[in-house]
């Protein structure tokens, strides 16, 4: 039997040598969860969408994607799809229009969303994180292969399903499926920082954003939470797992 440290040390060594280098950034998108997912891919305005927008993952199956440089958008996982020979039909959580290539359309929340912006046109930086402003419904990380010192990981890999408040399921029949955010659940003002709270000094975090906080320490948790979330890189590639080991 191989040692898991050797399949770890394989798959490593298989990113830095066996991925052609591009111009721009490597995403490697892996399926570490028990059952498929369907990640769509949305690009911020002006950007393409990789894959046209999404794709199927199988349970321990990867895909690389190659993004230009200064690529921005965002990324999400969609879970419990059934989709027909068109590509048409319906997920639980993270729907895009009931299409299996999202194109240009952004998914139903509550989703767990890996945000990015690799590069602008005043810094080489890439800014990354995982946001839990839209909900919750998949854990996932972003971590950078390369890049030096400083360069941080990006997550909430805690199943935040099993310990959501009842006031914030949402529900498959019996099982939960995702979590939705104070914002998506009371539709206000002073929970979703628009209008009279629309700024850092107004909008505070909730007491369901602080138990996502206490929770996934390295996510977002509600609109203004930048300063222990966003993380700052500069690396060839990263990797985007949907629920990472822990």
């Amino acid at each position: 039997m191989i040692p898991v440290f050797s399949h770890l040390l394989f798959f490593l060594l298989s990113i830095f040598f066996s991925l052609s280098f591009t111009d721009g950034t490597q995403l490697i998108v892996v399926n570490n969860c028990k059952e498929s997912i369907w990640p769509g891919i949305l690009g911020s305005a002006g950007h393409p969408s990789p894959q046209d927008g999404g794709f199927h993952l199988n349970c321990n199956e990867q895909v690389v994607l190659d993004v230009p440089e200064k690529w921005s958008g965002r990324i999400w996982g969609r879970q419990g799809c059934c989709f027909d020979e068109n590509g048409r039909g319906s997920c639980f959580t993270g729907d895009c229009a009931g299409l299996l290539h999202c194109r240009g359309t952004g998914g139903k929340p509550p989703a767990t969303v890996v945000e990015m912006t690799l590069g602008t046109s005043t810094s080489a930086l890439h800014y990354y994180d995982v946001s839990l402003v839209d909900g919750f419904n998949l854990p996932v990380s972003m971590v950078p292969v390369g890049g030096g010192v400083g360069c941080g990981i990006a997550g909430c890999e805690v199943d935040l399903n099993v310990c959501c408040p009842s006031a914030l399921e949402v529900k498959r029949g019996n099982k939960v499926v995702g979590c939705k955010s104070a914002c998506l659940a009371a539709k206000s003002d002073k929970y979703c920082c628009t209008g009279d709270y629309a700024t850092p000094k107004t909008c505070k975090p909730t007491v369901f954003a602080k138990l996502f906080k206490a929770i996934c320490p390295r996510a977002y948790s509600y609109a203004y939470d930048d300063s222990s979330s966003l993380r700052t890189c500069r690396a060839p590639r990263y990797v985007i797992t949907f629920c990472p080991p822990k």
